[in-house]
């Protein structure tokens, strides 16, 4: 889903690009349609547009705003697949997605679709050309954009064990995978070592025998041992006393 989300707003950056435009769209389409001697019947559908600017496109500026056009449609066309793939549909999602493959289709007949507010795309065209020519390919985008929002809203709402993402994994076990990470890697970075209290104890052992061993007497030649195995000084004569 969150893959859906990304792809939606990078198409929404891209129109607002081409919105800012909207007048050298029309522009480009008249110019075209001038060279190909069309000027009567409205810019119908989105291979009436690829035919322009395929045959009868003659400057790099025209070329450019057209192309705009036709890649933004052909992004939302990619990002319907995308859609089925994330939710296998109900009667709802599913109309909403027919809706938009249809206007998407190259060969589907603009020319009566009208983009309502808070669009303004119609707005910006005079009354002729608003009725007659441009009023249908203009509306286009707007309208497949508010459609795709609506799936989304809808989706949002179903239980998220019925969504999956674009590679076929569930949403539900595309969540726990982060969850699990932490685990994973505390597992791999701590190998098998001996348990704190047991190497307090070797090191307490140590020390002691470290200890014990500054107090062993070295052994003297003249030394001689008891019964018990204990050292014994050899006996020396009491000192005189001075008078």
């Amino acid at each position: 889903m969150n893959e859906v989300k990304e792809a939606l707003r990078t198409i929404e950056q891209h129109y607002k690009l081409f919105l800012q435009q909207q007048f050298t769209f029309i522009a480009a389409l008249q110019h075209t349609r001038e060279n190909a001697h069309d000027v009567i019947r409205p810019v119908a559908s989105i291979s009436q547009v690829q035919s322009y600017m395929d045959h009868y496109c003659n400057n790099s500026t025209d070329r450019r705003i057209l192309t705009m056009f036709l890649n933004i449609c052909n992004d939302l066309s990619k990002l319907c697949h995308k859609l089925e793939a994330v939710h296998p549909g109900n009667s709802t999602t599913n109309g909403i997605l027919e809706r938009c493959k249809l206007l998407l289709s190259h060969s589907n007949d603009l020319s009566t679709i009208r983009a309502k507010y808070p669009h303004d795309v119609v707005n910006h065209l005079s009354c002729d050309e608003a009725k007659n020519h441009y009023g249908g390919v203009v509306s286009l985008i707007p309208i497949v954009l508010d459609c795709m929002k609506e799936w989304l809203s809808h989706t949002e709402k179903l239980p998220r064990h019925m969504l999956h993402n674009v590679s076929g994994r569930s949403a539900l076990s595309e969540k726990r995978a982060p969850e699990d990470e932490p685990a994973r890697a505390a597992i791999s970075q701590n190998p098998l070592s001996v348990h704190p209290e047991a190497q307090t104890s070797i090191s307490n052992k140590d020390g002691k025998q470290t200890q014990g061993s500054k107090h062993v007497r070295k052994k003297h030649p003249n030394d001689t041992e008891n019964h018990n195995g204990k050292l014994k000084s050899p006996w020396k004569p009491p000192g005189r006393h001075a008078f």
